[in-house]
């Protein structure tokens, strides 16, 4: 898969996580966009499966919007983005958090590997229990 193809691929996850809140077919533009077996780390958390996060992120918010740099890809092949995102918590207390993401993607186009580094460290404490 070329750079380009892979950087429109990831800046779609980040269109479409923002989107899949109220957008049940983004939901699952979303979902197609990672293997079924994908690697997801949070703050050094792994767990298998974009699905299951993204069921969790939706019972502790109500809405987010991120904004982030152009991915880059690494020497190791894998690419990264700073990013920044304002949120509302189902709570309705309203955060802001900022982070960097790395991913890798399948020579069919297809996430299997996204890990969210968070400059706050316990920022995903309650997605890990």
């Amino acid at each position: 898969m070329s750079t380009t193809n892979t950087t429109t691929l990831l800046n779609n996850y980040f269109r479409l996580f923002d989107a899949s809140r109220t957008d049940e077919r983004a939901m699952q533009d979303l979902l197609s966009l990672f293997t079924p077996d994908a690697e997801i780390v949070l703050n050094g958390t792994s767990r298998t499966g974009f699905d299951g996060f993204m069921k969790a992120f939706y019972e502790y918010n109500k809405d987010v919007k991120h904004m982030w740099d152009a991915w880059v890809q690494q020497p190791d092949g894998s690419y990264q983005t700073n990013w920044a995102v304002c949120g509302q918590a189902a709570d309705g207390t309203v955060y802001a958090k900022a982070g960097i993401d790395i991913a890798r993607v399948n020579d069919a186009g297809q996430i299997v590997y996204l890990e969210n580094v968070q400059a706050d460290q316990s920022a995903f404490s309650k997605y890990n229990q």
